[in-house]
């Protein structure tokens, strides 16, 4: 079993992998004043214990060593931001996500209808259940002949950092630095490998949605859900913050490095001043043992600014 490997494309594909990234207008938005905090959690901040030196994780993206961290007060979203979410942005600013320039977007290879496979040109030969589905965005998530009219109440998916950027900007919020998010993923509890304690189903229960059974094949969906699940499905942490892992990948505003923290600031981190690549947490819905055990609270992962996929969404914060 492989534990090693650096923003590793299982978890989500990177789209200048495949294709060249290409220079885009970035298009202004004027803030949105939010005057108020609804649908957000007060974050007392503090310090606490960052990262782990858990032994079935991933030493080289950087997970550890655990070190202490401080992080100043702020408001997160409850949850992640949904179809309906994202909708409202689209319509009153008529911006047009990365996947919608680019034109295609990665899908998991099981979500696709017959008609789609038929027209399938590429997939990712290193990870081949990602398939390169032209049409597929956050209004299709398998492609042109999907919608999210079911699943208005599911995160947004097929965001890049840039669409996520863009969305905060228009809220009046931003994105989490990755010391906020790992802060509030935890809830409360000093070093967990969960959200909610060490044991990953307690009583049997499930407490977030990820994979069961053998990946990629087959799915046992004893969690009760194939792909997305609703924002709320799961129990909230000590924070009162629904599905911080698992379901999908969460964007924080950091550039990624797998050694930066070792030296860098402790106090409010911010992350590396350049990069190639963005932070990203929480594992997804596609998350399993058996190759990527990133749902932890201390796992991480990256990906260029412009990717998109079937497993990547984002969550909001504001400060105090």
């Amino acid at each position: 079993m492989e534990r090693t490997k650096l923003g590793c494309s299982c978890c989500s594909p990177q789209r200048s992998a495949t294709e060249q990234s290409v220079e885009k207008e970035h298009i202004a938005f004027n803030q949105k004043q939010v005057m108020d905090t609804a649908g957000m959690v007060y974050i007392s901040g503090g310090e606490f214990l960052m990262g782990t030196n858990y032994k079935h994780g991933f030493p080289l993206d950087g997970e550890g060593p655990v070190r202490k961290v401080k992080v100043q007060p702020f408001y997160m979203d409850v949850h992640t931001i949904t179809n309906r979410d994202f909708k409202a942005f689209i319509n009153t600013t008529g911006y047009e996500t990365d996947a919608e320039k680019f034109g295609w977007s990665f899908v998991f290879y099981q979500f696709i209808s017959k008609e789609t496979r038929q027209k399938i040109k590429q997939r990712v030969h290193s990870t081949p259940w990602w398939l390169i589905v032209e049409g597929a965005d956050w209004q299709h998530p398998e492609g042109k002949d999907s919608s999210i009219d079911a699943r208005m109440n599911h995160p947004v998916v097929h965001i890049s950092w840039n669409d996520a950027s863009a969305f905060c900007k228009w809220a009046g919020k931003r994105l989490p630095t990755e010391a906020e998010w790992e802060f509030a993923a935890r809830g409360g509890l000093e070093q967990a490998l969960y959200p909610w304690g060490d044991e990953l189903t307690p009583n049997g229960e499930h407490y977030c949605n990820i994979w069961q059974g053998v990946f990629p094949k087959v799915n046992d969906q004893l969690d009760g859900y194939t792909g997305t699940a609703p924002v709320d499905a799961f129990p909230a942490n000590g924070y009162g913050l629904k599905n911080i892992v698992g379901n999908v990948w969460e964007w924080c505003n950091d550039w990624f490095s797998s050694t930066f923290h070792r030296d860098g600031p402790q106090d409010n981190p911010q992350g590396p001043l350049i990069g190639d690549a963005k932070v990203m947490r929480g594992g997804s819905y596609l998350c399993h043992d058996s190759y990527c055990n990133r749902y932890r609270v201390a796992a991480r992962t990256s990906n260029t600014m412009d990717s998109s996929s079937g497993n990547i969404g984002f969550r909001c914060v504001k400060d105090v």
